[in-house]
């Protein structure tokens, strides 16, 4: 049994919008996602930082979520920027449960076990760029969910997955940051950054919380093995 972690797969079976026209290292990107998971065994579980699907509704991610259902492991899922399909957990684990998709699974207000470790995770904000009253409130229920996340843990050691880097070279998200060191998180994992950003991204430990970037482009569509 392992823990995986792995981003913005940006799948696009049911709708015109692949990342294959970009070029570079998104090409033949889904086949490559297909082969990335031959290293995960079906006792093995994989958090997708966000960034899932094109698709504007359930209806339309409905073959991307069919593609990852069928690939190797237990998938958990939280929400990225583009995920505009996303609804409420109580429609998306019944579009889930009536389409079989049984691989996967919700991170939202909520955490999920991995034996004795808790997943917690939100998407995150991106503060810096818009401080409006708007922006404000986003961050503000963003901030809500990740300690109610980090709260339903308890006591046990805290691994965190978030869309959004709370801290990249020349930004620190210090309220995000705060939680997971207040809350003892030892790990956390993000996505969001692509091509060149990747050069932006903080790998390694800051205030006592290992920080990793997953994107899938970054990791050549592999998952990263996060513990066995």
């Amino acid at each position: 049994m392992a823990l995986y972690a792995i981003g913005d797969t940006h799948l696009s079976f049911g709708t015109d919008k692949p990342m294959d026209v970009f070029g570079g290292g998104w090409t033949g990107y889904v086949e490559r996602l297909r082969r990335g998971f031959e290293i995960v065994e079906p006792g093995d579980t994989v958090v997708l930082c966000g960034d899932l699907s094109w698709g504007m509704s359930l209806e339309e991610a409905r073959e991307d979520f069919a593609f990852l259902n069928a690939l190797p492991g237990q998938k958990v899922v939280l929400k990225g920027n583009h995920d505009y399909w996303w609804t409420t957990a109580a429609k998306m684990e019944r579009f889930f449960r009536e389409n079989g998709f049984d691989t996967l699974s919700l991170l939202h207000n909520n955490c999920r076990l991995y034996g004795d470790v808790a997943l917690c995770g939100t998407r995150g904000w991106f503060y810096e760029e818009d401080r409006g009253e708007h922006s404000a409130k986003i961050f503000n229920r963003e901030l809500l969910r990740l300690e109610a996340s980090l709260k339903a843990a308890g006591d046990r050691e805290k691994i965190c997955f978030l869309h959004y880097p709370p801290v990249y070279q020349g930004y620190r998200c210090r309220e995000i940051m705060d939680l997971l060191e207040r809350y003892g998180v030892t790990r956390c994992c993000y996505g969001h950054l692509h091509g060149g950003s990747h050069r932006l991204a903080v790998s390694g430990p800051v205030g006592g919380v290992d920080y990793q970037l997953v994107s899938a482009d970054y990791l050549g569509f592999c998952p990263r093995k996060i513990m066995d």
